[in-house]
């Protein structure tokens, strides 16, 4: 902590990085990456990272306004884009929803009937993501300053405006490791994607390509394992051969499943993989719950010097956005007052788990905490199509929101951003984000369609899958999946107790839940990652040391960069 003589100079750095070029370049990243990235997730499946491309999108922007003005930029202005910039991308990534709302809504027999207009999206993912956002912020100390969880994503862009404003003068060897891992990566994504001269992946044994099991060619991936580092790597690495290697044969054999499909076998697994999930995040609180009640009770609402966002203003905008996300659900989409309650509680729960998953993995598990909301409300209002997408709907966007504050706050401690500032972009951001999504994704379903022939968007055909599953009656769900999930609680919450002592014995279990819920492709490579920084460092500490970080955020930040391009183009 900071002295008292150095207080008022932190509060008044505080108020000089909100400067009106961070702000108008952090508004434009904000449209920008909100806008093409509904057509990266509905096209490729997933969300790829997107704190290290709107870091440089800030870079290059107010470089070059300082280039004009011959007042040059600093690290914490666009820190500040990138706040923006990531905020407005996971408003982008809710389009999932949409989509799979759609996708019921175009299936005869179901009587699902859901249609959103422009306002509604728009004003339905602005409330509930800036309610996020509040409640993730008393969590900072606990996840970035206690814990110190890695959020890969976080840090690679941290560390790259880092080594861009040391410059290549003061900081050459770390600014060529950079250069080269960004070429190499875009590269690679350039001559897979564009020139298709390399295959997307390369599949393992006789049921591989239907499994998803083998290997992406993505440094992207490689690069978050360096960063997440062996152990969670490894513990990735433990979950993929449960799910895609022994579990397949097994539950055919027993006639549990009907095939070796990734989407059959991921309906088994994702139970047990989210009782692992659960129950490491949810342990870990407990065993710390000192700390996070010190945690949220260290916040005095009098200071005025602190550089975390006042605790005042997130009690009062928690209540707030609160009563007005109550009146909009029941007045615009029919959900009860009661049940708008109920999601806000469980949604909180929800980040709580989603953030350790994501800090540790470098992947945010809003699909499988979704679905796991989904089963909640098939019990509260069974039957209900309506309600369960509304409300797992609501309560992703915002756990999705809290945990992209987290990656920010990861990046702002690297690079010495005021955690307040960082707060009011992501703030600002979330409703140019909504904006953009309500606006782009009804005109991407004009243009290509979604589902079938369209835009594919699995995560948007297992949620609407789901829910017509549970839909039927909790009887229709896969045998023995149940039991599993209960071991796995078991098993996580054992693990969690004893990690303190024998963590370098153990494995993770957010880890072992996320490394079940991925496609082997994009696990094999995050495991090689961490892997090889663990040889490296015991080969060579002091280069691993030096060039580890700014390497590896290369690698995730020129495939990022190289695939939102080719996104846009596409797009337009």
């Amino acid at each position: 902590m900071n002295s008292g003589a150095a207080v008022p100079l932190i509060s008044e750095r505080t108020h000089r990085d909100l400067t009106p070029r961070a702000i108008a370049v952090s508004l434009l990243v904000a449209a920008l990456i909100g806008a093409s990235y509904p057509y990266v997730v509905l096209k490729i499946g997933y969300g790829p990272n997107i704190s290290v491309v709107s870091a440089f999108f800030g870079y290059i922007l107010i470089s070059a306004i300082g280039f004009l003005t011959g007042v040059r930029g600093t690290r914490v202005e666009n820190n500040l884009v990138q706040a923006a910039g990531t905020s407005a991308g996971q408003s982008g990534f809710m389009c999932v929803v949409l989509a799979a709302v759609d996708m019921l809504n175009s299936r005869p027999g179901l009587g699902f009937s859901l249609h959103l207009s422009v306002w509604q999206t728009f004003a339905w993912l602005t409330v509930a993501g800036l309610i996020g956002v509040l409640m993730a912020v008393p969590l900072r100390r606990y996840y970035i300053d206690e814990e110190d969880l890695a959020f890969a994503d976080g840090m690679a862009a941290g560390e790259a405006l880092l080594v861009l404003d040391e410059g290549p003068k003061e900081a050459g060897p770390r600014v060529a490791a950079l250069g080269i891992g960004m070429f190499a990566s875009g590269l690679l994504a350039l001559v897979r994607d564009k020139m298709k001269l390399l295959p997307d992946a390369w599949y393992f044994g006789p049921n591989g390509a239907s499994l998803h099991m083998g290997s992406e060619a993505s440094l992207l991936s490689f690069g978050s394992g360096m960063l997440v580092g062996p152990r969670i790597a490894a513990s990735m690495g433990l979950g993929m051969i449960a799910s895609w290697m022994i579990a397949p044969p097994m539950l055919l054999s027993r006639g549990i499943v009907a095939d070796q499909q990734f989407a059959t076998i991921l309906r088994w697994v994702m139970w047990p993989a989210t009782g692992f999930m659960v129950a490491g995040g949810i342990t870990a609180l407990v065993l710390k719950w000192k700390l996070v009640a010190k945690t949220f009770q260290s916040f005095s609402t009098t200071q005025i010097d602190s550089t975390d966002f006042p605790i005042r203003y997130v009690l009062t905008g928690v209540g707030v956005l609160s009563v007005l996300l109550c009146i909009l659900q029941v007045y615009s989409l029919g959900f009860p007052v009661w049940l708008t309650v109920v999601s806000l509680i469980l949604s909180f729960f929800l980040m709580l788990v989603g953030t350790r998953v994501l800090g540790e993995t470098n992947w945010a598990p809003v699909s499988a905490m979704a679905n796991l909301m989904q089963a909640v409300f098939a019990l509260i209002s069974p039957g209900s199509m309506t309600v369960n997408m509304i409300g797992s709907g609501m309560s992703g966007t915002v756990a999705v929101n809290g945990e992209t504050l987290m990656q920010t706050y990861k990046s702002g401690k690297i690079v010495g951003s005021s955690n307040r500032s960082l707060t009011i972009l992501q703030l600002i951001a979330v409703p140019v984000g909504s904006l953009a999504v309500a606006l782009v994704y009804p005109a991407l379903k004009a243009r290509y369609g979604i589902g079938g022939n369209g835009l594919s968007s699995p995560i948007s055909v297992k949620w609407a899958g789901f829910a017509e599953l549970l839909n039927q009656g909790f009887g229709k769900l896969p045998q023995g999946c149940f039991a599993a999930m209960i071991l796995a609680v078991a098993l996580g919450i054992l693990i969690t107790v004893l990690e303190p002592k024998y963590a370098r014995f153990l494995p993770s279990p957010t880890a072992v839940g996320i490394g079940m819920l991925v496609p082997g492709i994009s696990v094999m490579p995050m495991v090689v990652g961490g892997l090889c920084q663990w040889l490296w460092s015991k080969i060579a500490a002091e280069s691993e040391g030096k060039f580890c970080l700014p390497l590896s955020s290369g690698f995730i930040s020129g495939e990022a960069l190289v695939v939102l391009v080719f996104a846009i183009q596409a797009m337009l």
